[in-house]
């Protein structure tokens, strides 16, 4: 390992030391894990505005919550920083073959599908071999994959893991066979909400699902439509947060305050951002 790395593994040891910092000494996995999708949402953050000196940082904060689960793994004797660079080590190695076995070339697309039969392989024979197996949550063991949809992680973004889960549905032939049919049940459950909008509350458990299902079937018409959804809804975020500012900025140049217009004034603001884009 390089000198830096062995500086900055040495730095989490000395923090986590009997004498070390308290706030780190009593942190485990489940505090950490907070940090760590932070921190994954930082570099995401720092890529999309073009930051690279950014990037650099945020590249190092997501580091060090590697190094610092590790650190606790080493002190409970589990895994360790090499073992874990190890792991990905083989991982890419064995998910790579037309790279590192018998080289022949592949298209993305065409490696995309490899990646995912090889992952597919793997979770079934995961439990025989010590390959991504499943964490059952006690201590690590390990339990044989029974479904398709096994390994995609509960923490993830809702938005995120509903893309993931019907990509893995897709895998097995549950999945329609055109987009257009996709859309169309997108239209279907928004159909569903505006008719248990007109018997049910607000707030109903019937409305709740039925705007659960709606959302379902959006990231799952994304996938079809081989659009990153939750990437596609930081755009989208990112938009309205730019028009909406770019309206009251307009307001106050008019001598106005955004908060006090009428709904038809705000939209006319709204519709001279679009245009002025």
């Amino acid at each position: 390992m390089s000198a830096r790395v062995l500086e900055l593994l040495a730095i989490m040891e000395r923090l986590r030391a009997p004498d070390g910092c308290p706030w780190d000494r009593q942190q485990t996995f489940a505090s950490i894990a907070p940090y760590t999708i932070e921190e994954a949402y930082e570099v995401a953050d720092a890529i999309d505005r073009g930051d690279p000196g950014d990037l650099k940082e945020e590249l190092g904060d997501l580091l060090f919550q590697v190094v610092f689960h590790s650190q606790m793994a080493r002190e409970r004797q589990e895994f360790d920083f090499e073992a874990v660079a190890g792991a990905i080590c083989e991982k890419l190695v064995r998910r790579h073959p037309h790279v590192f076995g018998e080289r022949r070339p592949l298209t993305a697309p065409e490696q995309s599908a490899v990646w995912e039969d090889i992952k597919a392989r793997e979770r079934s024979g995961g439990a025989a071999n010590g390959i991504d197996g499943e964490d059952t949550g006690t201590g690590g063991a390990q339990k044989a994959s029974v479904s398709a949809l096994d390994g995609v992680p509960r923490s993830l973004p809702a938005l995120m893991r509903a893309y993931k889960l019907s990509k893995r549905a897709a895998r097995v032939g549950f999945d329609w066979e055109h987009a257009g049919q996709t859309a169309d049940k997108v239209a279907e459950e928004l159909a569903e909400i505006r008719a248990a909008a007109e018997t049910a509350a607000a707030s109903s458990p019937e409305i709740f699902e039925e705007v659960g299902d709606l959302l379902f079937a959006a990231a799952n018409l994304a996938r079809k439509l081989d659009v990153d959804a939750e990437a596609a809804l930081r755009a989208a975020n990112a938009k309205f947060e730019r028009r909406f500012r770019a309206m009251e900025e307009l307001a106050r140049q008019h001598g106005q305050t955004f908060a006090s217009l009428d709904l038809a004034a705000q939209e006319k603001l709204w519709l001279e951002v679009k245009r002025a884009e």
